[in-house]
């Protein structure tokens, strides 16, 4: 055995994801799944502080009350997207992996 055969044996190395390799698997995916949706129910929950803070601060003339209402309306968006998103990301991310 050579150095090029080494170079081939490594070459043909397939991994991938085991579903059925650990027990609890299904419990720990239901688990994620209902994080998932506290997470996105806090977003929401956020979003609506956020305007409400929001509009107390434009309708008082208080311009930091109105830029902390705007930077949370931002922040709960974001995290909606990543909360909700998260899969598509870590699927993409997984897609771009393998094919490097």
């Amino acid at each position: 055995m050579d150095l090029n055969d080494v170079g081939v044996i490594l070459a043909q190395i397939d991994i991938n994801p085991n579903t059925d390799g650990l027990p609890g698997i299904a419990q720990l995916r239901t688990i994620v799944g209902a994080v998932m949706t506290v997470g996105l129910i806090l977003a929401v929950l956020a979003l609506i502080v956020s305007a409400i803070v929001w509009a107390m601060g434009a309708n008082s003339a208080n311009p930091h009350l109105a830029g902390r209402g705007k930077s949370g309306v931002l922040i709960a968006l974001g995290a909606a997207i990543l909360c909700g998103g998260a899969v598509t990301l870590v699927n993409f991310f997984w897609d771009v992996g393998q094919a490097v």
